[in-house]
């Protein structure tokens, strides 16, 4: 997979992930595509190691473990990033 479909795969997994887990983040459009392109990484690595597949290419279950992957990495940013 190229460079540029890894960031059009995350910018789209962490549009959806932010529109699915929605709440103030601190960052912006740049955060989006980082933390979407951070959790196809993530979302792939694990759904290999647990036999499911792998985010290989621009199709739907690609996008849907880059979506959830970038789901599990916004919760987590959100747990760190708050000053509470």
């Amino acid at each position: 997979m190229g460079v540029l479909t890894w960031i059009i795969v995350g910018l789209v997994a962490g549009a959806i992930a932010k529109a699915l887990h929605p709440g103030k983040d601190p960052g912006g459009f740049i955060v989006t595509i980082l933390i979407g392109i951070a959790g196809a990484v993530i979302g792939g690595w694990i759904s290999s190691m647990l036999g499911y597949g792998t985010v290989d290419g621009f199709n739907f279950g690609s996008l849907f473990i880059a979506i959830l992957g970038a789901i599990l990495l916004l919760f987590i940013y959100r747990k760190f990033s708050s000053r509470s």
